[in-house]
């Protein structure tokens, strides 16, 4: 089974967000984004173009899933 990784924290914090501003702009909870945060959480496709964009940050790069 492979193992999800989540660089969206970094990014956020970048870019001087909080949990609930991207929360707001990209349409979901901040629960969603903490889950997201802590690996907890596979966003859809479009949450995902959606927090990409909104953090300036390619997908592959926030979103990382390594098949071992």
């Amino acid at each position: 089974m492979g193992e999800f990784t989540c660089n969206l924290k970094k990014y956020r914090q970048l870019k001087e967000m909080t949990q609930e501003q991207l929360a707001e702009k990209v349409g979901v909870r901040r629960e969603t984004i903490m889950r997201l945060e802590a690996g907890r959480y596979n966003p859809s496709l479009k949450l995902a173009i959606d927090i990409s964009r909104e953090v300036e940050a390619p997908i592959e790069v926030l979103f990382i899933f390594d098949e071992e």
